[in-house]
This record gives structure tokens, sequence and C-alpha cells, in this order.
């Protein structure tokens, strides 16, 4: 009966669920208040345009262009009343060295950068912007509600490229008149 006993207690433990308290790491709650005529939607603030692998033959010489891949810039919850003209973009980047219309690439950690090889930015009206800051895109009117502008980007050959990382990374602010 006593092992009878031990037993049916044993039963009774090993089904008791353990509960224990961890630490489980850290949220990072990022966001911006602005007193401006809209926001930036969360999905194109900080996005990825991915330009694609592209063969040096085919940036062989200056000039040479890339595919234009398109991105846009969402604006959301805009109030076209504080707008009097409309809004304008600017980018700002590590340019090419004396061509202020080009971003510098850089490479991934230990894989080397291109070379002879940048990354231009369009607006929608196909105007080639500088990316240094100065320049702003084609102002264009907004409604109210959620407006979108489009972009495209593609690699500009300086000269015979050479293989490697074309990455590059621009900052945008908006310019509301």
């Amino acid at each position: 009966m006593k092992k009878l006993g031990l037993l049916a207690a044993a039963l009774v433990v090993s089904t008791t669920p353990f509960a224990a308290t961890v630490n489980g790491g850290t949220v990072h709650f990022v966001g911006e208040l602005v007193n401006a005529a809209c926001a930036v939607s969360t999905d194109t603030a900080d996005q990825t345009v991915d330009l694609g692998q592209h063969r040096t033959a085919r940036l062989a010489v200056s000039g040479d262009k890339s595919t234009a891949i398109p991105f846009n810039i969402k604006l959301v919850d805009c109030d076209a009343s504080q707008v009097t003209k409309g809004v304008s973009f600017a980018f700002n980047g590590q340019t090419v060295t004396s061509n202020n219309k080009l971003l510098a690439v850089s490479g991934n950690g230990n894989e080397p950068a291109a070379k002879n090889v940048g990354i231009e930015i369009a607006d929608g009206a196909s105007q080639i912007l500088t990316v240094d800051g100065t320049g702003f895109s084609t102002e264009t009117p907004i409604i109210d509600g959620t407006n979108t502008f489009p972009f495209s980007a593609r690699y500009v050959a300086t000269g015979a490229s050479t293989p490697g990382k074309a990455n590059a990374d621009a900052t945008f602010v908006i310019n509301y008149n």
C-alpha cells in the first residue's frame, strides 16, 4: 500500500506544470509626431528598392544605364488645405565624386563594392534628381487622404564597371509649399 501511495504522489508531481519567468528580449518602438500636412506611410518610410543583378558588360561605358526600377513614397492622412501649391522631395546620400546626381555605391561587409557605377533617382516626371539634398523633385499637388508619389532608380556607369556589391542609402525630406 505504501508503494501505491508513493506511485500516486510521483504521478501527481510529474503532471504538475512547471512555471517560470525568464527574460525574453527587448521590443523597440519608434515613431515621430510631425506638424505637417501629411505623414509618411510606415510601409514606404524605410524601404528597400532591389535594383537586381546586372552584367558589367551592360554597364561598360560611361553613361550606360540599367533598367529603371519603380518605387513609391506614400503620404497618408493628408490635409490638402495646409498646402498652397504642392509637395516635393529631396534625396540626400553619399554621392559619386563630382556628380551630385549619382549615389556612390558601397560593398557589404567583406564583399567589395563595384566600381565606376552609381545610382540615379528620377521623379514621376522623369526628372533626374540631385542626391546631395540640394534639389527637389517636381512639385505635385496633394489631395486629402492618401497620396502616392512615383520615383525610379537605376545604375549608371561612370566608366567600365567592375563586379561587386552596389548598395547605397539615401534619406529623403518633404517640402510642403
